[in-house]
């Protein structure tokens, strides 16, 4: 009883900050959040499991953006983006390997970015120690049209207004 009563409090918890975040009404947000906790898998690309750069891509082949297949390959797509200037949708990448580009994820806005990790598709905070300090590179992928359809104007300027 007392696993039920802790899981609907964490439920309640994470719904309430969801819902009072900066992205928490665009479409990225709800193409996340359709796969939140998906475990992580080695390789994998779809919801049976994903690896960081395989979620990347599922999560941006939902707004007709192509993408290439690994972390290293899309640090070289779209255009380079000061840590400063990100805005919901931009890519950011980690040296988690000690050999370069090694992890990737999802800039959401609010500090805070998805992706799968060895705990399964998540948010993290940006500043959050381990990624903090590993931390090597943003791009930006999704512009104009595509960008559109991820996050709208109302949202867009709420992140900047954060700043």
């Amino acid at each position: 009883m007392k696993k039920v009563i802790m899981s609907i409090t964490a439920f309640i918890l994470i719904a309430v900050f969801v819902s009072s975040s900066v992205f928490a009404s665009t479409e990225l947000k709800s193409s996340i959040g359709k796969v939140l906790g998906t475990p992580y898998k080695y390789g994998g690309t779809t919801t049976a499991g994903f690896d960081c750069s395989g979620f990347v891509r599922y999560i941006f082949g939902q707004f007709d953006v192509k993408l290439p297949r690994s972390s290293q390959s899309q640090a070289k797509a779209g255009t380079k983006v000061d840590k400063d200037d990100l805005r919901p949708g931009d890519l950011v990448f980690f040296n988690t390997s000690g050999r370069g580009i090694s992890h990737a994820g999802i800039y959401v806005g609010d500090g805070k970015f998805a992706h799968s990790s060895s705990k399964g598709v998540r948010y993290t905070d940006l500043d959050d120690a381990y990624y903090a300090k590993r931390y090597v590179t943003a791009r930006r992928v999704a512009t104009g049209e595509d960008y559109s359809k991820m996050v709208s104007e109302e949202e867009e300027t709420a992140d900047d207004a954060g700043e």
